[in-house]
């Protein structure tokens, strides 16, 4: 494999954890909550939030935002840098350097976490919920990181089986692992900072938030599909012969 080809199959990796993060604040049963969360961790009521908001108060939002999304980015990222060692750790002991049998099992997992968030198919032990308890008052920015610590690991519905499929996807290719853990961070939060100053907006996404799981989970199956084929270098070789002309000139 050549460098642009490596590089481009860690383009499409990058590309796809950064849609997984952003399909995972997205997903039903983290955006409806989305202004409860904000309200618990500044103490500012929903109704505050969604009214026309000051520069301290905005300032406020954003600060614990940033340390509540520390928080979370410390689980996930520890868990990114456990699994790509547990992959490579797996891949010299027992498979060898190709790992094609852990790229086909985190294919296979995908697959049917794709089948899970598109709404096809029900498992149970996915479907606990959390939920918050109220407070009037800001639980300060040590408590905010820890609740960011506590969303991180123990939020199971829809967040599981995404990150899950981008920690499988970190073991099965450990080289790139923090860098795929990296972007899904970054895509979650993405949406989580934009949304703290337009909370009125979430009302909008959370009409079409159905749409957006089916389309996510078809997706999810897709990549599922690709990896546990083994049809990544020839996605690959397509886009780079794309790029340069090579495919359309075939076409024509």
């Amino acid at each position: 494999m050549t460098g642009i080809e490596a590089d481009t199959m860690l383009l499409i990796g990058v590309v796809w954890a950064m849609a997984a993060g952003a399909l995972s604040f997205l997903s039903p049963c983290v955006l409806p909550l989305f202004p409860a969360f904000i309200s618990y961790i500044t103490g500012v009521s929903v109704k505050e939030l969604q009214g026309d908001k000051n520069t301290k108060l905005r300032s406020h939002i954003l600060s614990h935002s940033v340390v509540f999304l520390f928080g979370v980015s410390f689980v996930f990222i520890s868990l990114g840098a456990g699994a790509s060692f547990l992959g490579q750790w797996v891949q010299s002991l027992l498979l060898g350097d190709s790992g094609l049998l852990l790229q086909r099992i985190a294919g296979v997992f995908i697959l049917v976490m794709g089948l899970f968030v598109g709404g096809w198919i029900n498992i149970p032990s996915l479907m606990k919920e959390r939920r918050l308890q109220y407070s009037k008052k800001s639980v300060g920015y040590i408590g905010t990181f820890f609740v960011g610590l506590g969303f991180a690991a123990g939020w199971t519905p829809c967040i599981g089986p995404i990150f899950g499929s981008i920690l499988l996807l970190a073991a099965s290719d450990p080289g790139q692992g923090m860098i795929y853990t990296v972007m899904y961070v970054i895509g979650f939060a993405t949406p989580f900072i934009v949304l703290s100053f337009f909370l009125g907006s979430t009302r909008w996404i959370v009409r079409y938030s159905g749409i957006i799981m089916k389309i996510g989970g078809a997706v999810m199956i897709a990549m599922g599909l690709v990896l546990f084929l083994g049809m990544m270098p020839r996605i690959t070789e397509f886009l780079l012969d794309l790029v340069d002309g090579t495919w359309l000139a075939k076409l024509g």
